[in-house]
């Protein structure tokens, strides 16, 4: 029993490749669209994280450090269910706003402490607020980041109104987009079952970055959408 659960820890902590998540799917063959979420975990991301799996959807995850260290388990549940995550800095501060070395510690603590939570090194980065720089990216490349932003914002944080929300999902869902919402957000989380059960009506395969950019992607330094 015991050199068994010292194997299931080991293999607990085996980082996850992100381009292996949905490696079936082909987003050049198929309607794909990538839906994301900032700023967790938080209270209301497992009934998210329950909607998804219902659905055999996956999503993208950026991850606040300070958050991760609240809910580690939470993360590791949306790694084990085989959601991609990213990096979402410490403390959600606007990153040209400081000085180098404090972007350097945003980033670098929120590796850290993501990597002990889940076991997965994040290849992913989005600057909180989208405010970004040449600056913030060149210290993304330094940690082996890509940067990845979205081709459209629900501002979900202000409609707050489950009914808005799914409009605008469905007004901004596109073919190869990238969809930015927060699983922070109570309404987002109760509008989600409807939204997931219309884009799939509409034909969309609901998938994680890496597996929208097929194998083209992340790369370190690299800023997307």
């Amino acid at each position: 029993m015991v050199i068994q659960a010292l194997l299931a820890a080991s293999l607990a902590l085996t980082p996850i490749p992100a381009t292996t998540v949905q490696a079936k799917i082909d987003c050049s063959r198929v309607k794909c669209l990538a839906l994301t979420f900032d700023d967790g975990p938080g209270a209301t991301t497992p009934a998210l994280l329950k909607t998804l799996k219902r659905a055999g959807a996956k999503a993208t995850f950026f991850l606040v450090g300070k958050r991760v260290e609240q809910r580690p388990e939470i993360a590791a549940q949306a790694v084990a269910e085989g959601h991609a995550i990213g990096n979402h800095t410490y403390s959600h501060a606007s990153l040209p706003t400081l000085l180098e070395d404090e972007i350097v510690e945003e980033i670098r603590t929120t590796q850290e402490i993501i990597q002990q939570a889940t076991g997965q090194q994040p290849t992913m980065f989005r600057p909180p607020y989208g405010h970004t720089s040449d600056r913030v990216l060149a210290v993304a490349d330094q940690n082996e980041l890509a940067q990845v932003l979205w081709t459209g914002t629900t501002l979900d944080w202000q409609l707050r109104d489950a009914k808005k929300i799914k409009a605008a999902v469905l007004r901004l869902a596109k073919r190869d987009g990238v969809i930015l919402m927060h699983d922070t957000v109570p309404a987002t989380v109760k509008a989600m079952p409807a939204i997931v059960k219309e884009l799939k009506k509409r034909g969309y395969h609901l998938v994680t970055v890496p597996t929208l950019l097929g194998g083209k992607g992340p790369k370190p330094g690299v800023s997307y959408f």
